[in-house]
Protein backbone atom coordinates (compact mmCIF):
# COMPACT_ATOMS: atom_id res chain seq x y z
CA UNK A 1 0.00 0.00 0.00
CA UNK A 2 2.97 2.58 0.78
CA UNK A 3 4.51 2.54 -2.47
CA UNK A 4 1.53 3.08 -4.50
CA UNK A 5 0.04 6.35 -1.48
CA UNK A 6 3.48 7.70 -2.12
CA UNK A 7 2.63 8.03 -5.65
CA UNK A 8 -0.97 8.83 -5.15
CA UNK A 9 -1.58 10.46 -1.78
CA UNK A 10 -4.16 12.80 -2.87
CA UNK A 11 -7.80 11.17 -3.25
CA UNK A 12 -11.26 10.67 -1.50
CA UNK A 13 -11.69 7.13 -2.01
CA UNK A 14 -11.37 4.80 0.81
CA UNK A 15 -9.36 2.11 1.69
CA UNK A 16 -11.05 -1.23 3.20
CA UNK A 17 -9.70 -1.50 6.77
CA UNK A 18 -7.39 1.57 6.80
CA UNK A 19 -9.43 3.85 9.14
CA UNK A 20 -9.76 6.78 7.09
CA UNK A 21 -6.64 6.46 4.66
CA UNK A 22 -7.90 7.49 1.02
CA UNK A 23 -5.87 7.97 -2.64
CA UNK A 24 -7.82 8.31 -6.00
CA UNK A 25 -10.74 6.24 -7.44
CA UNK A 26 -8.28 3.88 -9.18
CA UNK A 27 -5.28 3.10 -6.65
CA UNK A 28 -8.25 2.74 -4.27
CA UNK A 29 -9.71 0.03 -6.89
CA UNK A 30 -6.09 -1.75 -7.47
CA UNK A 31 -5.30 -1.62 -3.84
CA UNK A 32 -9.01 -2.90 -2.21
CA UNK A 33 -8.81 -5.85 -4.82
CA UNK A 34 -5.28 -6.87 -3.49
CA UNK A 35 -7.02 -6.65 0.21
CA UNK A 36 -9.94 -9.01 -1.25
CA UNK A 37 -7.73 -11.82 -3.53
CA UNK A 38 -4.10 -11.04 -2.00
CA UNK A 39 -4.36 -14.32 0.33
CA UNK A 40 -6.46 -17.00 -1.77
CA UNK A 41 -9.45 -16.93 0.52
CA UNK A 42 -11.62 -15.64 -2.52
CA UNK A 43 -13.93 -17.04 -4.99
CA UNK A 44 -12.68 -18.04 -8.33
CA UNK A 45 -14.75 -19.62 -11.39
CA UNK A 46 -13.40 -23.28 -12.05
CA UNK A 47 -13.58 -22.83 -16.13
CA UNK A 48 -13.03 -19.64 -16.65
CA UNK A 49 -10.55 -18.74 -14.12
CA UNK A 50 -10.52 -14.87 -12.49
CA UNK A 51 -11.36 -14.02 -9.03
CA UNK A 52 -14.98 -11.84 -9.38
CA UNK A 53 -15.17 -10.05 -6.47
CA UNK A 54 -11.76 -8.82 -6.35
CA UNK A 55 -12.46 -7.10 -9.78
CA UNK A 56 -16.05 -5.83 -9.25
CA UNK A 57 -16.59 -4.63 -6.39
CA UNK A 58 -13.50 -2.37 -6.06
CA UNK A 59 -14.16 -0.78 -9.18
CA UNK A 60 -17.85 -0.23 -8.07
CA UNK A 61 -16.64 0.71 -4.39
CA UNK A 62 -14.74 3.47 -6.16
CA UNK A 63 -17.10 4.65 -8.41
CA UNK A 64 -20.38 5.27 -6.82
CA UNK A 65 -19.16 8.39 -4.51
CA UNK A 66 -18.47 9.75 -8.08
CA UNK A 67 -22.05 8.97 -9.54
CA UNK A 68 -24.03 9.76 -6.71
CA UNK A 69 -26.46 7.92 -4.28
CA UNK A 70 -26.40 4.09 -5.15
CA UNK A 71 -28.81 1.81 -3.78
CA UNK A 72 -27.80 -2.02 -2.63
CA UNK A 73 -30.00 -2.97 -5.34
CA UNK A 74 -28.22 -1.27 -8.41
CA UNK A 75 -24.75 -2.04 -6.60
CA UNK A 76 -26.31 -5.85 -6.61
CA UNK A 77 -27.43 -5.67 -10.26
CA UNK A 78 -23.61 -4.50 -11.27
CA UNK A 79 -22.27 -7.31 -9.38
CA UNK A 80 -24.14 -9.75 -11.11
CA UNK A 81 -23.42 -8.00 -14.87
CA UNK A 82 -19.59 -8.35 -13.64
CA UNK A 83 -19.94 -11.72 -12.83
CA UNK A 84 -21.43 -12.78 -15.82
CA UNK A 85 -19.32 -10.77 -18.51
CA UNK A 86 -15.60 -11.89 -16.77
CA UNK A 87 -16.43 -15.85 -16.93
CA UNK A 88 -18.11 -15.50 -20.35
CA UNK A 89 -14.75 -13.36 -21.86
CA UNK A 90 -12.78 -16.34 -20.67
CA UNK A 91 -14.48 -19.04 -21.72
CA UNK A 92 -14.52 -17.41 -25.32
CA UNK A 93 -10.61 -18.03 -24.80
CA UNK A 94 -10.31 -21.05 -23.94
CA UNK A 95 -10.72 -21.01 -20.19
CA UNK A 96 -8.62 -22.89 -18.55
CA UNK A 97 -6.31 -23.02 -21.40
CA UNK A 98 -5.03 -19.67 -20.77
CA UNK A 99 -3.38 -21.15 -17.48
CA UNK A 100 -1.29 -23.73 -19.55
CA UNK A 101 0.02 -20.82 -22.06
CA UNK A 102 1.16 -18.89 -18.99
CA UNK A 103 -1.48 -16.11 -18.68
CA UNK A 104 -2.87 -14.75 -15.62
CA UNK A 105 -6.26 -15.56 -16.83
CA UNK A 106 -8.28 -13.29 -14.30
CA UNK A 107 -6.08 -10.17 -15.63
CA UNK A 108 -7.11 -10.78 -18.74
CA UNK A 109 -10.80 -11.43 -17.84
CA UNK A 110 -10.79 -9.18 -15.53
CA UNK A 111 -10.82 -5.39 -17.08
CA UNK A 112 -14.15 -6.99 -19.05
CA UNK A 113 -15.56 -7.87 -16.04
CA UNK A 114 -14.99 -4.51 -13.78
CA UNK A 115 -15.77 -2.67 -16.94
CA UNK A 116 -19.35 -4.12 -16.81
CA UNK A 117 -19.72 -3.42 -12.95
CA UNK A 118 -18.75 0.08 -13.13
CA UNK A 119 -20.64 0.27 -15.89
CA UNK A 120 -23.74 -0.11 -14.44
CA UNK A 121 -23.09 2.31 -11.95
CA UNK A 122 -22.25 4.96 -14.32
CA UNK A 123 -25.69 4.46 -16.42
CA UNK A 124 -24.33 3.36 -19.69
CA UNK A 125 -26.25 2.54 -22.30
CA UNK A 126 -25.67 -0.68 -24.99
CA UNK A 127 -23.00 2.32 -26.69
CA UNK A 128 -20.83 2.82 -23.51
CA UNK A 129 -20.95 -0.40 -22.35
CA UNK A 130 -19.52 -0.98 -25.98
CA UNK A 131 -16.79 1.27 -25.94
CA UNK A 132 -15.89 0.55 -22.25
CA UNK A 133 -15.36 -3.18 -23.31
CA UNK A 134 -13.30 -1.57 -26.04
CA UNK A 135 -10.91 -0.26 -23.77
CA UNK A 136 -10.90 -2.63 -20.98
CA UNK A 137 -10.04 -4.92 -23.73
CA UNK A 138 -7.05 -2.88 -24.65
CA UNK A 139 -5.79 -3.12 -20.87
CA UNK A 140 -5.79 -6.70 -20.51
CA UNK A 141 -2.44 -8.26 -19.01
CA UNK A 142 -1.21 -10.97 -16.52
CA UNK A 143 1.61 -12.89 -16.72
CA UNK A 144 1.28 -16.20 -14.24
CA UNK A 145 5.48 -16.06 -13.66
CA UNK A 146 4.01 -13.54 -10.98
CA UNK A 147 3.28 -16.61 -8.98
CA UNK A 148 6.92 -17.67 -8.17
CA UNK A 149 9.36 -15.46 -6.06
CA UNK A 150 7.50 -11.59 -6.63
CA UNK A 151 4.96 -9.53 -4.75
CA UNK A 152 3.11 -8.89 -7.79
CA UNK A 153 0.67 -12.07 -8.05
CA UNK A 154 -1.21 -9.98 -5.09
CA UNK A 155 -1.89 -6.90 -6.95
CA UNK A 156 -2.67 -8.24 -10.71
CA UNK A 157 -6.57 -8.27 -10.26
CA UNK A 158 -6.04 -5.16 -9.00
CA UNK A 159 -4.69 -3.75 -12.32
CA UNK A 160 -7.32 -5.38 -13.63
CA UNK A 161 -10.58 -3.91 -11.55
CA UNK A 162 -8.53 -0.33 -11.69
CA UNK A 163 -8.73 -0.83 -15.55
CA UNK A 164 -11.98 -1.79 -16.16
CA UNK A 165 -13.00 1.07 -13.50
CA UNK A 166 -10.96 3.61 -15.79
CA UNK A 167 -12.80 2.30 -19.20
CA UNK A 168 -16.54 2.80 -17.77
CA UNK A 169 -15.29 6.41 -16.45
CA UNK A 170 -14.43 7.45 -19.92
CA UNK A 171 -17.13 5.99 -21.60
CA UNK A 172 -19.59 7.82 -19.62
CA UNK A 173 -17.60 11.13 -20.53
CA UNK A 174 -18.01 10.41 -24.33
CA UNK A 175 -14.83 8.80 -25.18
CA UNK A 176 -14.96 6.25 -27.97
CA UNK A 177 -13.58 3.09 -27.00
CA UNK A 178 -12.39 -0.04 -29.72
CA UNK A 179 -15.59 -0.71 -31.17
CA UNK A 180 -15.77 -4.26 -32.08
CA UNK A 181 -13.36 -5.32 -29.72
CA UNK A 182 -13.83 -9.29 -29.43
CA UNK A 183 -14.83 -10.23 -32.69
CA UNK A 184 -11.94 -8.13 -35.08
CA UNK A 185 -9.70 -10.53 -36.80
CA UNK A 186 -6.45 -7.79 -37.03
CA UNK A 187 -5.68 -6.67 -33.46
CA UNK A 188 -9.12 -7.97 -32.17
CA UNK A 189 -9.34 -8.95 -28.06
CA UNK A 190 -10.20 -13.36 -28.80
CA UNK A 191 -7.44 -13.18 -31.65
CA UNK A 192 -4.76 -11.33 -29.82
CA UNK A 193 -5.06 -13.10 -26.43
CA UNK A 194 -6.13 -16.25 -28.60
CA UNK A 195 -2.85 -16.50 -30.52
CA UNK A 196 -3.94 -19.13 -33.15
CA UNK A 197 -5.44 -21.35 -30.66
CA UNK A 198 -8.90 -21.93 -31.56
CA UNK A 199 -11.64 -18.95 -29.57
CA UNK A 200 -15.07 -19.52 -28.78
CA UNK A 201 -16.99 -16.40 -29.07
CA UNK A 202 -20.49 -18.24 -28.95
CA UNK A 203 -19.70 -18.16 -25.34
CA UNK A 204 -19.86 -14.58 -24.62
CA UNK A 205 -23.76 -14.95 -25.50
CA UNK A 206 -24.68 -18.24 -24.94
CA UNK A 207 -27.95 -19.03 -22.96
CA UNK A 208 -27.89 -15.52 -21.61
CA UNK A 209 -30.98 -15.01 -18.88
CA UNK A 210 -31.05 -18.75 -19.03
CA UNK A 211 -26.88 -20.29 -18.33
CA UNK A 212 -26.17 -18.13 -15.04
CA UNK A 213 -22.39 -18.23 -14.52
CA UNK A 214 -22.90 -16.17 -11.05
CA UNK A 215 -24.13 -19.51 -9.73
CA UNK A 216 -20.90 -21.22 -11.10
CA UNK A 217 -18.49 -19.19 -8.96
CA UNK A 218 -16.83 -21.12 -6.30
CA UNK A 219 -16.36 -19.65 -2.67
CA UNK A 220 -13.07 -21.08 -1.90
CA UNK A 221 -12.38 -23.60 1.06
CA UNK A 222 -9.35 -23.64 1.32
CA UNK A 223 -6.43 -20.45 0.88
CA UNK A 224 -4.63 -21.04 -2.11
CA UNK A 225 -5.01 -21.51 -5.53
CA UNK A 226 -8.09 -22.84 -6.62
CA UNK A 227 -6.96 -25.69 -9.19
CA UNK A 228 -4.83 -27.13 -6.37
CA UNK A 229 -8.49 -27.69 -4.01
CA UNK A 230 -9.45 -31.15 -5.93
CA UNK A 231 -5.74 -32.52 -4.65
CA UNK A 232 -6.56 -31.26 -1.02
CA UNK A 233 -10.03 -33.07 -0.63
CA UNK A 234 -8.51 -36.31 -1.88
CA UNK A 235 -5.41 -35.80 1.01
CA UNK A 236 -8.12 -34.95 3.27
CA UNK A 237 -9.84 -37.97 2.14
CA UNK A 238 -7.00 -40.38 2.70
CA UNK A 239 -5.61 -38.53 6.02
CA UNK A 240 -7.84 -40.67 8.23
CA UNK A 241 -7.34 -44.05 6.49
CA UNK A 242 -2.88 -44.08 7.11
CA UNK A 243 -0.18 -42.61 9.47
CA UNK A 244 1.54 -40.02 7.69
CA UNK A 245 4.92 -41.09 9.12
CA UNK A 246 4.06 -44.33 7.47
CA UNK A 247 4.06 -42.69 3.91
CA UNK A 248 7.27 -43.31 1.31
CA UNK A 249 5.91 -41.65 -1.74
CA UNK A 250 2.96 -39.34 -3.12
CA UNK A 251 1.98 -39.35 -6.33
CA UNK A 252 -0.27 -36.37 -8.01
CA UNK A 253 -2.16 -36.75 -11.09
CA UNK A 254 -3.45 -33.55 -12.51
CA UNK A 255 -4.97 -32.44 -15.92
CA UNK A 256 -3.13 -29.79 -17.97
CA UNK A 257 -4.08 -26.18 -16.32
CA UNK A 258 -3.46 -27.69 -12.87
CA UNK A 259 -0.49 -29.15 -13.71
CA UNK A 260 1.05 -26.29 -15.18
CA UNK A 261 -0.14 -24.01 -12.85
CA UNK A 262 0.57 -25.95 -10.06
CA UNK A 263 2.46 -29.23 -10.73
CA UNK A 264 6.17 -27.75 -10.35
CA UNK A 265 8.99 -28.58 -8.32
CA UNK A 266 8.77 -26.75 -4.98
CA UNK A 267 12.30 -25.89 -3.58
CA UNK A 268 12.84 -24.37 0.22
CA UNK A 269 13.14 -21.42 0.69
CA UNK A 270 9.67 -21.22 -0.66
CA UNK A 271 7.61 -17.67 -0.60
CA UNK A 272 3.96 -17.78 0.90
CA UNK A 273 2.64 -17.37 -2.72
CA UNK A 274 4.50 -20.12 -3.90
CA UNK A 275 2.93 -21.96 -1.32
CA UNK A 276 -0.16 -21.64 -2.08
CA UNK A 277 0.57 -22.23 -6.03
CA UNK A 278 2.67 -25.14 -5.08
CA UNK A 279 0.32 -29.39 -5.06
CA UNK A 280 2.97 -30.39 -3.73
CA UNK A 281 2.79 -28.11 -0.40
CA UNK A 282 -0.53 -28.06 -0.10
CA UNK A 283 -0.82 -31.76 -0.08
CA UNK A 284 1.94 -31.68 2.73
CA UNK A 285 -0.02 -29.91 5.33
CA UNK A 286 -3.36 -30.84 4.35
CA UNK A 287 -2.28 -34.48 5.78
CA UNK A 288 -0.53 -33.27 7.99
CA UNK A 289 -2.94 -30.50 9.41
CA UNK A 290 -5.91 -31.60 8.28
CA UNK A 291 -6.47 -27.46 6.90
CA UNK A 292 -4.80 -25.31 4.25
CA UNK A 293 -6.01 -21.83 5.70
CA UNK A 294 -4.28 -19.59 6.95
CA UNK A 295 -1.84 -20.90 9.48
CA UNK A 296 -1.00 -22.99 7.09
CA UNK A 297 0.82 -20.07 5.38
CA UNK A 298 2.91 -18.86 7.67
CA UNK A 299 6.86 -18.70 7.28
CA UNK A 300 7.32 -21.00 10.39
CA UNK A 301 5.04 -23.24 8.84
CA UNK A 302 6.50 -23.34 5.20
CA UNK A 303 9.57 -23.67 6.20
CA UNK A 304 8.87 -26.65 8.96
CA UNK A 305 11.16 -30.05 8.40
CA UNK A 306 7.90 -32.32 8.46
CA UNK A 307 6.13 -30.62 5.49
CA UNK A 308 9.57 -30.90 3.85
CA UNK A 309 9.98 -34.47 4.31
CA UNK A 310 6.49 -34.82 2.72
CA UNK A 311 7.33 -32.62 0.06
CA UNK A 312 10.48 -34.30 -0.98
CA UNK A 313 8.28 -37.72 -1.37
CA UNK A 314 6.04 -36.11 -4.00
CA UNK A 315 6.08 -36.33 -7.44
CA UNK A 316 3.04 -34.67 -9.85
CA UNK A 317 2.04 -35.81 -12.97
CA UNK A 318 -0.09 -35.04 -16.00
CA UNK A 319 -2.77 -37.07 -16.58
CA UNK A 320 -3.45 -36.43 -20.35
CA UNK A 321 -6.88 -38.55 -20.03
CA UNK A 322 -8.16 -35.73 -17.73
CA UNK A 323 -7.45 -32.80 -19.97
CA UNK A 324 -10.37 -34.93 -22.67
CA UNK A 325 -12.96 -34.87 -19.44
CA UNK A 326 -15.78 -32.60 -20.08
CA UNK A 327 -15.16 -29.31 -19.84
CA UNK A 328 -16.22 -29.46 -15.91
CA UNK A 329 -14.52 -31.76 -14.62
CA UNK A 330 -11.40 -31.08 -15.48
CA UNK A 331 -10.43 -30.19 -12.42
CA UNK A 332 -9.83 -33.70 -11.97
CA UNK A 333 -6.90 -34.79 -9.54
CA UNK A 334 -5.75 -38.35 -8.26
CA UNK A 335 -3.67 -38.68 -4.93
CA UNK A 336 -1.88 -41.72 -4.16
CA UNK A 337 -0.15 -42.35 -1.18
CA UNK A 338 2.23 -45.41 -1.40
CA UNK A 339 3.07 -46.75 2.45
CA UNK A 340 6.55 -48.57 3.82
CA UNK A 341 4.98 -51.79 3.72
CA UNK A 342 4.53 -51.56 -0.49
CA UNK A 343 0.53 -51.03 0.02
CA UNK A 344 -1.11 -48.08 -1.58
CA UNK A 345 -4.35 -45.91 -0.87
CA UNK A 346 -5.60 -43.70 -3.85
CA UNK A 347 -8.63 -41.11 -3.85
CA UNK A 348 -9.94 -39.24 -7.04
CA UNK A 349 -11.88 -36.10 -6.76
CA UNK A 350 -13.67 -34.89 -9.35
CA UNK A 351 -15.69 -31.54 -7.71
CA UNK A 352 -13.77 -29.90 -5.43
CA UNK A 353 -15.14 -28.86 -2.59
CA UNK A 354 -17.49 -25.62 -3.12
CA UNK A 355 -17.40 -26.50 -7.04
CA UNK A 356 -20.43 -28.41 -8.54
CA UNK A 357 -22.73 -29.75 -6.77
CA UNK A 358 -20.54 -29.55 -3.46
CA UNK A 359 -20.81 -25.77 -3.45
CA UNK A 360 -20.61 -24.65 -0.09
CA UNK A 361 -23.91 -24.13 1.54
CA UNK A 362 -24.77 -20.37 2.77
CA UNK A 363 -24.12 -21.87 6.31
CA UNK A 364 -20.73 -23.01 4.96
CA UNK A 365 -20.14 -19.21 4.06
CA UNK A 366 -21.17 -17.52 7.11
CA UNK A 367 -18.67 -19.89 9.21
CA UNK A 368 -16.17 -19.09 6.80
CA UNK A 369 -16.04 -15.73 7.48
CA UNK A 370 -17.06 -15.59 11.07
CA UNK A 371 -13.96 -17.36 11.60
CA UNK A 372 -11.44 -15.72 9.25
CA UNK A 373 -13.05 -12.22 10.80
CA UNK A 374 -13.09 -12.93 14.45
CA UNK A 375 -9.53 -11.50 15.40
CA UNK A 376 -9.47 -9.03 12.64
CA UNK A 377 -12.91 -7.00 14.00
CA UNK A 378 -14.99 -6.64 16.71
CA UNK A 379 -17.93 -8.88 17.27
CA UNK A 380 -20.07 -6.07 16.93
CA UNK A 381 -18.55 -5.18 13.54
CA UNK A 382 -18.88 -8.33 12.41
CA UNK A 383 -22.58 -8.95 12.95
CA UNK A 384 -23.16 -5.80 11.25
CA UNK A 385 -21.25 -6.57 8.10
CA UNK A 386 -23.00 -9.97 7.53
CA UNK A 387 -26.25 -8.18 8.62
CA UNK A 388 -25.38 -5.35 5.86
CA UNK A 389 -24.02 -7.77 3.49
CA UNK A 390 -27.48 -10.20 3.38
CA UNK A 391 -29.97 -7.55 3.18
CA UNK A 392 -27.66 -5.48 0.93
CA UNK A 393 -30.83 -5.65 -1.66
CA UNK A 394 -32.78 -3.30 0.71
CA UNK A 395 -29.85 -0.64 1.73
CA UNK A 396 -31.12 2.86 0.78
CA UNK A 397 -27.41 3.97 -0.16
CA UNK A 398 -24.15 1.52 -0.43
CA UNK A 399 -22.44 4.09 1.41
CA UNK A 400 -23.88 2.53 4.48
CA UNK A 401 -21.95 -0.77 3.38
CA UNK A 402 -18.71 0.83 2.95
CA UNK A 403 -18.74 2.88 6.57
CA UNK A 404 -18.59 -0.44 8.17
CA UNK A 405 -15.63 -1.75 6.17
CA UNK A 406 -13.16 1.15 6.08
CA UNK A 407 -12.46 1.32 9.81
CA UNK A 408 -9.15 -0.22 10.68
CA UNK A 409 -8.45 -4.07 11.32
CA UNK A 410 -6.49 -5.96 13.40
CA UNK A 411 -3.87 -8.60 11.34
CA UNK A 412 -5.84 -12.14 11.16
CA UNK A 413 -2.58 -13.89 11.99
CA UNK A 414 -2.62 -12.48 15.74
Amino acid sequence: MEGVTALDDAGDSALIGWDGRATSATSAAMLNSSFIQGFELDDYHPLAPLHSNSLVLPAMLAAAPRVGRVSGERFLLGAILGYETGPRVGEALGGLDMLSRGWHSGVVFGPLAAAAAAGTLYGLDAAGFEDAFGMAATQSCGLMSAMFESMVKRVQHGFASRNGLTAAALAASGYVGIKRVFERPYGGWLAVFGEGHRTYPEDIYKGLGVLWETERIAVKAYSCMGLLHAAIDAALELRSKVDVSEIQRIDIDMSEAAYAHGGWKAERPLQVIGAQMNVAYAVAVALLDGDVLIDQFTKDRINSDDVWALIDKTLTHHERAYDHLPIDEQLTTQVRLTLNDGSTRTAKVVHPRGTGDRKLTNADIRDKYAKLTRRAISAERQAAIEKAVLGIDTLDDVAQLTALLTPAVHSPLG
